[in-house]
This record gives C-alpha cells, structure tokens and sequence, in this order.
C-alpha cells in the first residue's frame, strides 16, 4: 500500500498462469498432448510450427488476472480490495500447482 501511495503513474495488479512448451518431434504429438491439455481445462494451448520445422506445444490456462489499481497517481481501489485480488491470485496460483 506505501509503493501504490507513492506511486505517479499507472499500476497493475497482473498475475499471468504458468507456461508450458513441449518439443514435438511429430506432429502428432503435439496433436495428442494439444487434446489432452484442452480437455484437462487448459484452453489457451497451443500448436506452433517453426520456419525449420520445429513443433512447439505450449500448454497454457486461463488463469489469468490484470486488474488496473491507479491511474496517474490516484489510487483508484481500496486496501480491502487488494487485499481480495491477492487472495483471488493466490487461489490461481495453487490451481496453477
């Protein structure tokens, strides 16, 4: 709360999930754990094919949270609230675990 006080600009409170990228020596390996992160609830997963050919699969979820605190200097939140968003991203984090 002293840092956002202090703060002159802008501040976010963001917590981005984790990220996950597998290697595929095949596509369709990268196909099968493409089905299998989407359907165990990671949504925003992903197929990337190189320009040499190399397959990445990046398992990614949902879990994300970007919430605006102040705006030119101006706390625009209350302490009870952050206080909520740190508790609402520490929920994310274990569900990240």
């Amino acid at each position: 709360m002293t840092a956002l006080e202090k703060a002159t600009g802008d501040a976010v409170f963001k917590f981005e999930p984790f990220v996950l990228h597998v290697l595929c020596r095949e596509l369709q390996d990268a196909q099968l754990l493409h089905s299998v992160a989407v359907d165990s609830g990671f949504r925003n997963s992903g197929i990337t094919v190189g320009r040499g050919g190399k397959i990445t699969m990046a398992v990614r979820s949902t879990h994300c949270l970007e919430v605006p605190l102040s705006h030119k200097g101006r706390l625009m939140v209350s302490e009870e609230y952050i206080e909520f968003l740190v508790h609402v991203a520490n929920q994310k984090m274990e569900e990240n675990l």
